[in-house]
């Protein structure tokens, strides 16, 4: 299993339920790395896409206790363990998590690839991601040339960020 983070600085990723910035080459590293494959995401993520829809063109494992929640198009799984017994289905290199916060934190030990996009910049944040960098279960094994934001398609003029990639190496 994989996942796909964005981050600040400080290892921030969300503030209020929002995402800290809209990049359109960050959103478009996420769709070419998880278009034709299936994603775990929480409840409030989904809710922070389009009209809370799930993503097209992927299988959307949505991973909640709420069984009045019933997405359209999503597959519903309210545990854990119901979570990986419907993930027997597919292929493990197939499967990213993408967030948000709580869904990272039970599910980042069964994960052996992160892809992170690193913003240069701290954001108030109030979710956070396991600084990987200073964890002794990561690795950094690339990081990508400087990237700048554009001011006429992001939310964030003149950020510079990374895309960056890590494994694990306690497995």
């Amino acid at each position: 299993m994989k996942l796909v983070v964005a981050v600040d600085k400080n290892w921030g990723i969300g503030n209020k339920g929002e995402l800290l910035a809209r990049v359109r080459a960050d959103l478009r590293n996420f769709q070419s790395l998880t278009k034709g494959n299936v994603v775990i995401l929480g409840s409030k993520t989904l809710a922070t896409f389009p009209n809370g829809k799930v993503l097209k063109d992927r299988t959307n494992l949505v991973l909640s206790r709420n069984t009045d929640y019933n997405p359209e198009g999503a597959i519903m799984v309210r545990s854990l363990d119901e979570l990986f017994c419907e993930l027997k289905k597919y292929d493990d290199d197939s499967v990213y998590v993408i967030g948000g916060a709580n869904v990272y934190d039970q599910l980042l030990p069964y994960c052996d690839t992160a892809y992170v996009t690193k913003f240069d910049k701290g954001f108030e944040c109030d979710a956070f991601f396991e600084n990987l960098d200073e964890s002794n279960a990561w690795e950094l094994v690339s990081i990508g040339e400087e990237q700048k934001t554009n001011p006429e398609t992001d939310t964030e003029p003149d950020m510079s960020f990374y895309f960056c990639e890590y494994k694990r190496i306690d497995k």
